[in-house]
C-alpha cells in the first residue's frame, strides 16, 4: 500500500491530520509511535514520561505506550479538569477533563515526589494544649475491621466509658493506647469528654503530599486561565486558544524531577514548559533545564500573533520564554537564594550540512567550476559552522561560548580552550602563536582561510611547535 505525504522542502507536513481523513486514526498513531520510541531512548533510567490526551486517542495511545515502554511501566492516569466552567450546548456531557498518562522508564528506578505543603495545608495545624512538640491535627483511632483484640473500652478524662463503634476496631492494641496516653499523644478534646483521637505533629509527618490521581483545576489551572497567562506575557493579545496552565508543567516537574534534571518536551507549542522550569528553579532554587522541540508550523495570516510579526509557532515559543525569563526575575516573591538564576538559552533549528556535496567530475562544466572554490553554502554563517562542528565532535550544545577578537580576527572558545574555532580569512602563522598561548585541545579553522599553502604549513608547524598537545582541524 502506498501513502502520499503532502510535505514541503523541509519535511514539514503541508496539511493538518482531521477527522475527515479516512486514515485519521492511522496517521495519527504512525506519528505518536515514531516519537515515542525516541522519547524513551532519551529518558534517564530513572525518568518518567507525561503525556496529556483527551478521550478521542487515550485508548489508542495508551496501547502504543504499553507496546514502547512495557505495560509494568505504567504508573498513573491522571484526569485534570480543564475547565470550570460546564458546556452547556453540549449534546450528551459537557467534558470537563483531559487525562494524563505516565509511564517511568523503569518503574523499579523512578521515585516519584511528594507534593510541597500549601500554606492553606498546613495551617490546619494547630496547638490548642501548647504541646513543647508544636502544632499538631488530630485523626481518627479507628480502623475499619474488627479485631477482637483490639476493641477494648477506654475510660476518657470525663469518666465516660467509649468503645470503638461497631464493626471497627481500635487502631492500635491497649499497651500502645497506654502509652501514648502517657506521652500526650491522645486528644480528648477541650473538655476531656470527647472520642480519643492520635495527635500528628507537624514536625513529624513526611515532610509532603502523597499526588491524587485527580488534579482540580483550583490546584493546577485551567485552559482559560493558561489563555489569560499567555495574554499577560504578551501584553494582551490571545496568541493561543488552549495553552497549559503554568501550574499544571510546575506539578508534572515536581513529582517526577530532581533539581537538575532535563526536561524535554517534543510538543512544546507556546513553551509553557520553559515557563514552568524557569518559574520552578526560582522558587526553590533548582538547576533543571529545558529542551523545547516543535515544528515550525506556520501561523494563520488573519491571526493576532501574525499581525504582530510572529510567522511560526517557533517564534511564538522563543519571544515567551525571553519575555517570561525577564518577568519572573523581575518579580518582588523571587526567592532571595535564586536571585543570580540565568534565564538564558540558545534558540536552533535542525537544517541541512553547512557544507556542500561534493560533485562527480562530470557535473562541472565551464560555467560553474569556480562556484566550488569555497566548500561552505554561501547562505550560512559562523555560528552556524560553529554548531555543526560542535555536533560532529560529540560535544554538548549548551556548552559555554565566549567570542573574542585577536589580531582584527574573530575567535570562539567553547568551553574555555576545549574548542578554539576561527572562520575569518587570511589567516597566518601570527595567529597561531596567539592561539598557542591558550593550549587548545582541538582548533577548528576553514580550508580557505588561509591565502595560500605556505600560510597553512607555517600556521600548523608554529601551533605543533608551541601548543604540541593541541589538534588541528580543517574543515
Amino acid at each position: 500500500e502506498e501513502e502520499v505525504e503532502a510535505v514541503d522542502s523541509e519535511g514539514v507536513k503541508l496539511y493538518k491530520n482531521t477527522d475527515s481523513n479516512g486514515r485519521f486514526h492511522s496517521d495519527w498513531l504512525s506519528m505518536m509511535y515514531e516519537r515515542l520510541l525516541i522519547a524513551r531512548d532519551l529518558l534517564k533510567d530513572d525518568g518518567a514520561i507525561f503525556i496529556s490526551i483527551d478521550d478521542n486517542e487515550v485508548h489508542n495511545l495508551r496501547h502504543i505506550c504499553d507496546e514502547v515502554f512495557g505495560e509494568g511501566n505504567y504508573i498513573q492516569e491522571i484526569i485534570w479538569e480543564k475547565k470550570f466552567s460546564p458546556q452547556n450546548d453540549a449534546k450528551y456531557f459537557s467534558l470537563n477533563h483531559e487525562q494524563i498518562l505516565c509511564y517511568a522508564k523503569n518503574i523499579e528506578k523512578f521515585n516519584r515526589n511528594l507534593l510541597p505543603m500549601t500554606e492553606e495545608q498546613i495551617s490546619r495545624y494547630k496547638n490548642p494544649d501548647n504541646d513543647s512538640r508544636g502544632p499538631w491535627q488530630s485523626g481518627d483511632l479507628t480502623v475499619a475491621r474488627k479485631t477482637e483484640k483490639d476493641v477494648y473500652e477506654i475510660t476518657i478524662p470525663s469518666g465516660k466509658k467509649i468503645l470503638p463503634p461497631e464493626g471497627r476496631s481500635w487502631a492500635v492494641s491497649k499497651n500502645k493506647f497506654e502509652e501514648l496516653v502517657k506521652d500526650n499523644r491522645i486528644w480528648f478534646g477541650k473538655d476531656g469528654n470527647n472520642v480519643p483521637r492520635l495527635k500528628r505533629f507537624l514536625s513529624e509527618i513526611q515532610q509532603g503530599l502523597v499526588p491524587k490521581s485527580i488534579w482540580y483545576n483550583s490546584e493546577v489551572g485551567h485552559t482559560q486561565e493558561a489563555r489569560q497567562e499567555t495574554k499577560k506575557i504578551f501584553d494582551n493579545k490571545a496568541f493561543f486558544d488552549y495553552p497549559k496552565p503554568v501550574k499544571l508543567i510546575k506539578r508534572i516537574i515536581q513529582l517526577s524531577t530532581s533539581k537538575n534534571d532535563i526536561i524535554l518536551d517534543f510538543f512544546s507549542g507556546s513553551a509553557t514548559t520553559a515557563h514552568g522550569v524557569m518559574e520552578l528553579n526560582a522558587e526553590d532554587g533548582g538547576n533543571r533545564r529545558f529542551i523545547m522541540v516543535q515544528i515550525p508550523e506556520k501561523v494563520d495570516e488573519k491571526s493576532e500573533a501574525y499581525k504582530a510579526g510572529y510567522k511560526t509557532i517557533c517564534d511564538i515559543g522563543r519571544e515567551r520564554i525571553i519575555r517570561a525569563g525577564e518577568k519572573i526575575s523581575q518579580s518582588p516573591t523571587l526567592n532571595p537564594k535564586t536571585s543570580n538564576l540565568d534565564f538564558g538559552f540558545r534558540y536552533l533549528k535542525t537544517d541541512t550540512s553547512n557544507f556542500k556535496e561534493q560533485k562527480n567530475i562530470s557535473d562541472y562544466t565551464q560555467e560553474n567550476l569556480f562556484e566550488d572554490i569555497s566548500n561552505i553554502k554561501p547562505d550560512r554563517d559562523d555560528l552556524d559552522l560553529l554548531f555543526e562542528v560542535i555536533l560532529n565532535l560529540g560535544l554538548e550544545l549548551t556548552l559555554n561560548i565566549e567570542t573574542k577578537e585577536i589580531l582584527g580576527k574573530i575567535v570562539y572558545f567553547v568551553e574555555y580552550n576545549s574548542l578554539i574555532a576561527c572562520f575569518d580569512n587570511e589567516i597566518d602563522e601570527n595567529l597561531a602563536k596567539e592561539l598557542a598561548k591558550y593550549n587548545p585541545l582541538k582548533i577548528v579553522l576553514k580550508d580557505d582561510s588561509f591565502a595560500n599553502d605556505s600560510d597553512k604549513i607555517n600556521f600548523e608547524e608554529s601551533l605543533k611547535e608551541l601548543s604540541p598537545e593541541s589538534d588541528i582541524w580543517v574543515v
